[in-house]
């Protein structure tokens, strides 16, 4: 990471000036955060930067070639598939852990989603991190390949909204009001017009879908999903108007088919020097040591279900274990330094946009979440401070 910066940051840092990023992330839109923000960004030296950048494009090209199709294939579960389904993602997050190695740090791949992230509330963060501490230099950012946020902004809306009016096209999510991920669902409404709304609220004539808006019924072209599929199965008291197994005369922004192809499923395929060894848990080898390794649930979102002292007794109990992988533990490194003392971990997120007719997925941004517990979780990080959301500075490239 960046000494110089960093020396830099934590000897301008005060207490006000967090306050002022807090007051600025709350309160800029409808909902505020319903998640800790840190107090810091990340500074990234160049070399870091690079390899980081070379990772995430590894990895996802990994995902795009004849023998990974052929690994997805089996990756739905029975009866989940949804018609139509796009020939590419929408969306691809890559989840790097920063870890050391020979004495430097070094990414190494956690996860990853082909699914959207907090794509609109990534800008509000860099925009408030800049408000609140004016000395960060303007000529970092968390963006890459010198895109600007005009650049940005463009190409979220040729991905989300397309042609269509913005009336048209919603965020679909389960009661988006009560989700923790509230506020980039309204930051995605400031910057693309597009409403949040709720699987509940909407009405169904054929294979059309429709919303309410301003009193009015209007028809749904394009839906920007955020529904997570394991939720929707935990909820069955919604009794949805729709199933999104049937035909129905709309286009998927993120098709749900993608969210179980590009996933935790994919780990045991993903061979890499960014990556650690991973298994299903059904073939998960006889002679090794269970001491090193983690328990994941496939279909579970932020971390729920994962089990990280996983033994063979476990293993045997499993009902469904080809639903379930094993992953070779990764050491984080406590690189942060902070007024408090300890210092912080952090994860990277890598953040793509594919666009429809795009030849190629596009890096654009980054999310970090830091940590000084065993895990990245809010539950592991009680009472602790310079944790929680953040974003990675780098310097940019001309």
């Amino acid at each position: 990471m960046h000494s110089e910066l960093r020396k830099k940051f934590n000897a301008d840092f005060t207490q006000e000036k967090y306050a002022a990023l807090l007051r600025c992330v709350n309160e800029t839109e409808k909902w505020p955060a319903d998640f800790r923000i840190s107090e810091t960004p990340i500074f990234l030296t160049r070399e870091f930067h690079d390899e980081l950048v070379a990772a995430a494009k590894e990895i996802v090209e990994k995902t795009r070639t004849p023998e990974f199709a052929r690994h997805a294939a089996t990756a739905i579960p029975p009866g989940l598939e949804v018609p139509n389904e796009t020939t590419h993602p929408s969306f691809l997050v890559v989840d790097f852990g920063i870890c050391a190695a020979e004495n430097r740090l070094v990414p190494r791949l956690i996860e990853l989603q082909a699914f959207p992230s907090l794509y609109g509330f990534q800008l509000l963060a860099l925009g408030c991190m800049r408000k609140a501490y004016p000395a960060i230099p303007r000529h970092w950012t968390s963006a890459f390949g010198d895109m600007q946020d005009d650049d940005y902004l463009k190409l979220l809306r040729k991905t989300i909204v397309a042609d269509s009016d913005p009336q048209n096209v919603i965020l679909l999510e389960i009661e988006p009001a009560k989700q923790k991920t509230r506020i980039d669902f309204a930051c995605t409404e400031s910057i693309l017009g597009i409403s949040p709304v709720s699987v509940t609220d909407i009405s169904k004539r054929g294979r059309q879908l429709f919303y309410r808006h301003d009193g009015r019924e209007v028809p749904i072209e394009r839906i920007y999903n955020r529904v997570i599929f394991d939720e929707l199965l935990r909820r069955p008291e919604l009794n949805l108007p729709f199933s999104f197994q049937e035909e129905l005369e709309i286009v998927w922004v993120g098709h749900p088919n993608w969210y179980f192809r590009i996933s935790k499923h994919s780990l045991p395929f993903l061979k890499s020097p960014y990556s650690s060894r991973a298994f299903f848990a059904d073939e998960f080898p006889t002679g090794e040591s269970l001491g090193s390794f983690v328990l994941k649930p496939l279909y579970s979102f932020a971390g729920l279900g994962v089990d990280m002292e996983p033994t063979r007794e476990k293993l045997a109990a499993l009902s469904k274990p080809r639903e379930w992988i094993l992953q070779e533990k990764v050491q984080y490194a406590e690189f942060v330094p902070t007024p408090d003392g300890p210092k912080s971990k952090a994860e990277i997120r890598m953040m793509f946009i594919w666009p429809d007719d795009g030849p190629d997925p596009i890096l654009v941004n980054n999310l970090v979440r830091m940590s000084q517990g065993k895990m990245m979780g809010v539950d592991f990080n009680k009472d602790k401070t310079w944790v929680g959301s953040s974003i990675a500075l780098h310097e940019r490239e001309s």
